[in-house]
């Protein structure tokens, strides 16, 4: 922006999905509390990826069931997330429906877009987000992230990694994944 005005990223965190595709992909079970990612450290990332001035974090949650995890709600607060715990119905995907309704809202609205998911429910929300003046980037881990968002590459989509780009964890995770030649590090592997 040219105008002097202050450029915002909107980070939305998927929390359900992230630690789902970390505990059920990767770990194999519940991830441990030095294996979970470092969300000070995310927040961080977002005022960085785009080279912005404000990160507003909004963070989703399920509270669907009548009740908050408090002492996780008030460290995201303490750090300067703003939670989001929505309630609805059983059948209800409360979580994706609200990221979808703020996706929607944020095409009307400037500013670049960081979402941590993987989820392909995303794909047409994000598709309309891209375009001229904005940036749009996914954050997550690379090779679990839905084909129908990766493909939005070649429209401008970024991709980053929760581990690698955004380094939200203090534990080096047990993935496998494909490694470009130029990161390649035979040491890590020794």
């Amino acid at each position: 922006m040219t105008d002097g005005a202050r450029r915002t990223t909107y980070l939305l965190v998927d929390g359900e999905n992230i630690d789902a595709t970390l505990g059920g992909a990767i770990l194999g079970g519940r991830p441990a509390p030095e294996q979970r990612p470092r969300w000070e450290k995310v927040l961080e990332f977002a005022r960085t990826a785009f080279g912005g001035d404000d990160v507003v974090g909004l963070f989703f949650l399920d509270a669907s069931g009548g009740t908050m995890p408090m002492s996780f709600v008030q460290a995201l607060l303490a750090i300067g997330f703003r939670p989001i715990p929505l309630a609805g119905a059983p059948s209800e995907k409360v979580v994706d429906i609200g990221i979808v309704r703020t996706l929607e809202a944020l095409v009307d609205r400037p500013g670049d877009v960081l979402l941590a998911s993987h989820d392909s429910d995303f794909a047409p929300q994000v598709a309309e987000l891209l375009g001229p003046g904005r940036n749009v980037g996914l954050l997550g881990f690379k090779e679990f992230m839905a084909s129908s968002l990766q493909h939005l590459t070649d429209a401008g989509l970024h991709l980053f990694d929760l581990e690698s780009d955004a380094r939200a964890f203090t534990v080096v995770l047990p993935r496998v994944r494909i490694i470009p030649l130029a990161e390649f590090d035979p040491v890590a592997f020794l």
